[in-house]
């Protein structure tokens, strides 16, 4: 006999009915057979540091305000570390502290279009995203590897 996958599509239907996987989660043939517990309490989640790597670029702009913008942006958002910057493209470091790299990366990802606006930033895409620990910061560092540590913090040109 067949088993069905969680979320599978039961014979004569046209919609697959989703289920939720916690991440980390073991897979073995006896889970397919298990309904979800969606009642469980959850346990509280423990967040970590990750350090965040956002790169933006597009059309040239003038460089007094890509600094006041990323400036703001400083202010408007205290943990922002250090930003470098030029005419068409800019990158920006600091630390985010999230439950896991998911939510770390989403936050990463709204970032400039939420401050876009109020900070006045240029209108660019982002074009990189790097999302690691912090063990694994601090063993780049360490091994002389990776990003050169956030120092000085600022706003600065390349």
């Amino acid at each position: 006999m067949r088993r069905a996958r969680p979320g599978a599509m039961a014979r004569g239907t046209t919609e697959r009915a989703l289920t939720s996987v916690e991440a980390g989660a073991d897979f073995d043939e006896e889970s397919f057979d298990e309904e979800p517990q969606n009642n469980r309490t959850p346990e509280r989640e423990v967040s970590k540091l990750w350090h965040i790597t956002l790169s933006v670029s597009g059309a040239a702009a003038p460089l007094k305000e890509v600094r006041r913008a990323l400036e703001q942006l400083a202010h408007d958002h205290p943990f922002l570390l250090t930003s470098r910057y030029a005419d068409d493209h800019a990158e920006i470091r600091y630390w985010e502290e999230a439950r896991d790299l998911h939510d770390a990366a989403a936050v990463a990802l709204r970032l400039w279009g939420e401050h876009r606006q109020t900070a006045q930033l240029p209108p660019w895409e982002i074009v990189g995203l790097e999302v690691i620990d912090r063990e694994t910061y601090h063993q780049r560092i360490a091994e002389g590897y990776g990003p050169p540590p956030a120092a000085p913090v600022g706003v600065h040109p390349y």
